[in-house]
């Protein structure tokens, strides 16, 4: 006996059993293990059990005994020891004689069973067990008292049942199980199983390809686990990866890996959620093109899912690591007659319909490969084996197998079929990115058809068809631009999240000033930073789709200008001309050396920014800056020179190309030109010059420019009723009112683009930082926006030509003209440029031609380009 009475006993015991369920809930399962063994340990100590406590008694053990043997399973990876223990608990169930009590019971049971099968994915055996501990758990809420109590497990239970139904593609039913829980845990205030439903309507929306409505559920789920203090567990975490590898928003979800994965092996995390995360980023490494860190993370998670012993995820691991030597194999085209021949292996060894999707992509690599080895037959008869998609099937399979159909009709010599199949699946991917919200995430979508629209040029440009590669060309890339922005301001939460950004940076430029330490300021700016990007990717619909530019549209509009469009294909790069009403292409050599001079030349003006560098060194840079400017004028404007003669000109770049300062190459200097990320994008700028009333005009000082002052002063000589902002009035919150609906918004401020995070590039003002995600955010943007400041017309280039930045920003969001620096410019320069260029816009009443006259005055310490329409 101890001095403990049998019911202090079980209060201590189910306290402990708590506790546990704690622990275990954030996948703590040693620590759980050992409470319930001192639990157990507890319950044995009281021999023999007195009558009148022996029900509350078993009761006790057999829930002790149910989740001790779950823990361990989850510990151990032994399924069937697992159930083998959880039947041995039915035997003790059988002995409870209460029938509402022993429904209680078994509904937790069959729930545990359940998720030990779906562990495994054996999941319509998992199903069925749901099945039986819901009407278990009905009876007992129906029949029993204080129904409330079991309100929570019978919540979980629907919510488990309602992912299982996920899992086997029952969209209905996922959803009615999932409505069901979330609206009985709101009721009776259960938050954290509120919190935790959402999380799995998350799920369901991410696999009906709503990427937006899942990344919001996400971040609600994550601020209720917030307020109720408790743990962020980590398949909250792996969730909201997996979100974002389905908006292709590789990086981003590297990013988010990175972090987590060091904190999952810190703490020792379940082997299964630490290999979920290893292939999740395996996944982003692929999408990003790092093979090796993507097989290696493969191989790792592939180990781990072994000693788990779920066959899904071993699949998926599997699937992974040979989608990674593919590439390697399609990239290097050295295939070896093996790799194709495992890829149908693994195949075969893949359960239907369990693994149906796993198989199928298997299959479908093994079809490219096949392709490459000149394998035709093997090639068709295996892909008539791939399942057409179903409602669920994610967008990177849809895509995988276009291409195949693509590559197939190449290799059978039907061009035609071929590019039929890539413009069905880019039709396949606009329905995807339709649903996108922010441009984040709306221009991270083309990441997922970027093969198809690589083949697709590649195809058209053997056939030397200038006319088709132009329509193809504005089919594939910069397809942000295709939307016309809804007008429905800024989320104020968002809102105020940056708000709360911009005070943090403050609050870090005043700390080191005075010399005080900023680690936890920076740490906590950081955090903030990540919720408000998070909360731009789920506000709201970006914009309504609108036509592509076709051809006609743009010779007409062009009139005697002419329009040169960039494009590369492996190492070559290529320009369309649309100049006289023809339509021409001219190859250009390579694209890595335009790439290198265009990189070379943008630190060269970097070098020459400061307003008092020292002659010596100024000239040696002006030197380089001199060869960088010759050799790209050599390859790209030279051979169009018979083409484009002295036409003002409009150019839409490729990747490193953007941040090409056009007017400093000698065959430009001096000719109005305009640079815009696509035909379609520049010919809705255009087309605002007839729609647009506005009168307004905003200049804007922000603090520390030396030429400054000067430099308003002399603009308000041209606009005489302009609203100027300086000093203290020049507030981040002011300065945005006054530019909404605006015709001209100048600012003078110091700038930094920031490449890693492009919508948060910003502009100093009085108070902090205005972002670009806020210029975004405008009802009716300025007409013309300029920026006497630094490398705001940088911008992020993502697959697909899809360039964010801060001016880009401004351009989506329906400015007609963006003027600003392409790299660092001198305080004074950039005074005596503006000086130029509105006198010369007085004049010439074109914001293309002012900047080109302004330009030729000093192009290599002018390094500003017209941006959208001229």
């Amino acid at each position: 006996m101890i001095d403990l009475d049998p019911s202090e006993v079980i209060e201590r015991v189910r306290s402990l059993q708590k506790d546990a369920a704690d622990a275990s809930c954030v996948a703590r399962y040693h620590l759980s293990l050992r409470l319930l063994r001192r639990g157990m340990s507890l319950l044995d100590s009281v021999h023999p059990v007195p009558a009148e406590h022996r029900t509350d008694w078993l009761v006790t053990r057999i829930r002790l005994a149910s989740t001790m043997t779950a823990v361990s399973s989850e510990i151990s990876n032994d399924l069937a020891a697992g159930l083998a223990g959880l039947d041995d608990v039915r035997l003790l169930i059988n002995a409870v004689e209460d029938p509402v009590l022993r429904a209680e019971l078994n509904g937790s049971l069959n729930h545990n069973y359940a998720m030990r099968l779906m562990g495994v994915g054996r999941n319509e055996e998992s199903l069925a067990s749901f099945d039986q501990a819901i009407e278990h758990q009905e009876y007992r809420l129906a029949h029993g008292t204080d129904p409330e109590s079991r309100m929570s497990a019978f919540t979980m239970t629907l919510a488990s049942r309602g992912w299982v139904h996920i899992r086997l593609g029952n969209v209905r039913e996922a959803q009615a199980n999932l409505t069901r829980s979330l609206e009985l845990a709101e009721k009776y205030e259960l938050r954290g199983n509120a919190a935790s439903t959402r999380r799995t309507l998350g799920t369901l929306a991410l696999r009906m390809g709503d990427v937006p409505e899942a990344l919001r559920l996400y971040d609600e789920c994550e601020r209720s686990y917030r307020a109720l203090e408790m743990e962020i567990p980590p398949s909250l975490r792996l969730a909201q990866a997996e979100a974002l590898l389905a908006a292709g928003l590789a990086d981003e979800a590297g990013a988010h890996l990175d972090e987590i994965l060091p904190v999952m092996v810190e703490e020792q995390s379940v082997s299964r959620e630490l290999a979920l995360a290893e292939l999740y980023r395996a996944s982003a490494a692929l999408m990003g093109d790092d093979v090796e860190l993507a097989r290696e993370m493969a191989y790792s998670a592939r180990r781990r899912m072994l000693k788990v012993g779920c066959l899904t995820c071993t699949a998926n691991a599997t699937l992974m690591g040979l989608k990674a030597d593919a590439r390697d194999a399609l990239e290097t085209g050295d295939v070896p007659a093996s790799l194709p021949t495992r890829a149908l292996r693994q195949a075969a060894k893949m359960p239907t319909p369990q693994l149906t999707d796993q198989a199928a992509t298997a299959r479908m690599l093994a079809v490219r490969l096949d392709i490459r080895r000149g394998n035709l037959k093997r090639a068709v008869e295996t892909l008539h084996l791939v399942p057409r998609p179903g409602q669920l099937t994610p967008i990177d399979y849809r895509m995988l197998r276009r291409l195949c159909r693509a590559e197939l009709a190449v290799a059978q010599g039907d061009r035609a079929k071929a590019l039929t199949e890539i413009r069905s699946g880019l039709t396949e991917l606009d329905a995807v990115r339709d649903r996108m919200g922010g441009l984040d995430l709306v221009s991270g979508t083309a990441l997922h058809g970027q093969e198809l629209a690589d083949l697709a040029v590649k195809l058209v440009l053997e056939r030397n068809d200038a006319r088709r590669l132009f329509v193809w060309l504005e089919r594939t890339r910069a397809q942000t631009y295709r939307y016309e922005p809804l007008s429905a301001g800024t989320d104020p939460e968002l809102a105020a999240r940056v708000a709360e950004v911009r005070g943090l940076g403050q609050a870090i430029q005043e700390a080191q000033h005075d010399g005080h330490p900023i680690g936890a300021l920076r740490a906590k700016y950081n955090e903030r930073l990540r919720e408000a990007q998070r909360l731009g990717w789920h506000t709201g619909r970006w914009g309504r789709p609108r036509p592509v530019a076709g051809l006609a549209e743009v010779v007409g509009r062009l009139g005697e200008r002419a329009m040169v469009s960039f494009a590369a294909s492996g190492d070559e790069l290529v320009a369309v001309v649309v100049a006289g009403g023809e339509c021409r292409l001219v190859r250009l050599g390579s694209a890595g050396a335009a790439a290198e001079s265009a990189r070379v030349l943008n630190v060269d003006l970097d070098a020459l920014a400061p307003d008092n560098l020292p002659e010596r060194l100024a000239e040696v840079v002006m030197t380089s800056a001199h060869k960088q400017a010759d050799k790209l004028d050599a390859q790209l404007i030279q051979p169009l020179a018979g083409v484009i003669g002295d036409r003002e000109l409009v150019i839409v770049p490729t990747g490193p190309l953007y941040a090409v300062p056009w007017g400093v190459l000698p065959g430009l200097r001096g000719r109005p030109t305009v640079v815009a990320p696509s035909a379609t994008a520049w010919l809705a700028a255009e087309l605002t010059r007839s729609s647009s009333r506005a009168r307004k005009i905003v200049l804007v000082r922000g603090p520390g420019l030396a030429g400054a002052r000067g430099e308003l002063e002399k603009l308000t000589t041209h606009y005489r009723t302009a609203t100027t902002m300086t000093g203290a009035k020049a507030t981040v919150k002011s300065v945005l009112r006054a530019m909404d609906g605006a015709k001209l918004a100048h600012f003078a401020a110091h700038g930094a683009h920031e490449p890693e995070n492009a919508l948060f590039s910003r502009l100093e003002l009085a108070d902090g930082a205005l972002f670009g995600h806020e210029m975004a955010g405008l009802r009716q943007p300025p007409r013309q926006v300029v920026f006497a400041a630094c490398e705001l017309a940088m911008n992020r280039i993502r697959p697909g030509d899809e360039a964010l930045g801060f001016a880009s920003a401004l351009l989506a969001s329906g400015s007609r003209t963006v003027i600003a620096p392409l790299s660092r410019v001198g305080d004074l320069a950039s005074a005596a440029a503006m000086d130029d260029y509105y006198r010369a816009l007085a004049v010439r009443d074109s914001p293309a031609l002012a900047l080109a006259d302004a330009i030729a005055v000093d192009p290599f310490r002018r390094p500003f380009v017209c941006l959208g329409a001229g």
